[in-house]
């Protein structure tokens, strides 16, 4: 395959998966416009961001092994005609229940799609260039999970809430018509099993885990955490056959490692975008349009150092890399709290939020690449549903835990700094554990 094909299909691949990313945060910033517009209560509104959340949660471990079955083009080519579709049906929804709906709908096709990014990277690009090649997958991921509320906040102030779905049509449609001609027909389907009873108890134990986290329902975590466990179980007794979750993947220490530096990251980016989008608004007064402008310097860092990372991860032990760009990440939390009292200029907060970009784009191309490198090819569509879980359980994480923090002081300048600093100390923590632990 050709330099020039390969970067048709990562463009591709890029363009889908930044769509499904982005519609993770876009939506936030346009709650009060939906409500206003929709007449949806604030109990429905958050459940037009949960029902996105819960169904690509769910539903990405079981749709990542659906690509070895199957083969990963046609399930990524499925997943971006049901997510492009479902768009058009949001922007088109006449009442709460019907946004609801069709944001589940949405989210499934985005867990059907994301999975299969991975996969086909791993079957275009040769190990010597997958860090160059994550390098830009991860600055993708970085700038769409970031740059959300920019681009929400003017499409709401121009237009409306609908245009933060309509949106995604002309960049859906153009996606598969390059897919249908680009992307390559590897990944060939193997007919494994689907194994039932592992997508049920899977897909339940996620669930329940998933809504008590979203849903602040922390007493359902220990249903979530014993279906989890019945699920790991049967795994360990499936192995010999077709296993949902194929545990020789975590015979590869640096697999599970590096799964554990991308939740940590996870948790720091979203944390980072829910105390800043609250508090630039909230606290400084600004307009969603400024405040999503603020929030894009670390987006833009992330863009740029990914693809310098990655390549560089090609060429040096990724460990070094990754374990700087965790330090950086914490540093740019320490810096913020710092100037974060309520009374500073918003322009005071931008070295911190470049430190925290630069520290997610040189984190996040190592990591993956270190995690997929030694994945065997029929395993690929297993490893990326794994790798796509951990990551979405890490933003959810990061939401729970930084929201519930934010919570505890007397108003949202109090409680700051504790959401700042544990999210920092996680991130040193991860740092000196993945340094110390992952194999060169």
């Amino acid at each position: 395959m050709s330099t020039a094909t390969r970067g048709a299909v990562l463009a591709t691949v890029c363009l889908a998966f930044f769509m499904t990313m982005l519609d993770t945060t876009i939506v936030n910033i346009a709650i009060p416009d939906l409500r206003t517009g929709l007449g949806a209560s604030l109990d429905q509104a958050l459940w037009v961001l949960n029902g996105y959340t819960l169904a690509f949660a769910v539903l990405l471990l079981t749709f990542g092994r659906l690509g070895d079955r199957h083969g990963h083009r046609a399930v990524f080519l499925a997943g971006l005609a049901v997510f492009t579709v479902a768009s058009g049906l949001c922007g088109l929804a006449q009442d709460p229940a019907q946004l609801i709906a069709v944001r589940v709908l949405q989210g499934a096709g985005a867990a059907l799609l994301m999975p299969q990014t991975l996969s086909i990277i791993v079957t275009t690009f040769p190990p010597d260039r997958r860090g160059t090649a994550f390098g830009v997958w991860s600055g993708v991921a970085g700038l769409a999970t970031i740059a959300g509320p920019a681009v929400g906040g003017v499409l709401v102030d121009v237009l409306t809430w609908r245009a933060v779905f309509l949106i995604n049509l002309p960049l859906g449609v153009l996606a598969f018509v390059a897919a249908r001609f680009v992307l390559p027909h590897g990944g060939a389907a193997t007919r494994v099993a689907l194994d039932p009873v592992g997508v049920l108890l899977s897909s339940a134990g996620l669930f329940v885990l998933v809504f008590a986290l979203v849903g602040g329902e922390p007493h359902l975590t220990v249903l979530g955490g014993l279906l989890l466990g019945a699920f790991l179980a049967h795994q360990h007794s499936a192995q010999a056959r077709t296993p949902l979750l194929p545990f020789r993947l975590f015979r590869d220490r640096n697999f599970a490692l590096m799964n554990a530096v991308l939740m940590a990251a996870l948790f720091a980016t979203v944390g980072l975008l829910i105390t800043y989008t609250l508090y630039l608004q909230s606290v400084l007064g600004l307009t969603p349009t400024q405040a999503g402008l603020m929030l894009a310097p670390p987006s833009l860092a992330t863009l740029v150092i990914s693809p310098l990372a990655g390549r560089l991860a090609d060429r040096v032990p990724p460990r070094l890399i990754f374990g700087v760009g965790l330090s950086v990440f914490a540093a740019g939390f320490v810096l913020l709290a710092l100037f974060s009292d309520g009374r500073t200029d918003a322009v005071a907060l931008l070295p911190g939020m470049l430190l925290c970009g630069v520290g997610a784009g040189a984190v996040f191309a190592p990591a993956n690449a270190l995690a997929m490198r030694k994945v065997p090819p029929e395993l690929t569509g297993a490893a990326s549903g794994v790798v796509s879980t951990l990551r979405q359980v890490g933003t959810v994480l990061g939401a729970s835990v930084v929201g519930a923090i934010l919570q505890t002081g007397k108003d949202l300048v109090h409680a700051m700094p504790t959401a700042l600093y544990t999210v920092a100390a996680l991130l040193l923590a991860t740092a000196v554990a993945a340094f110390l632990w992952t194999r060169t």
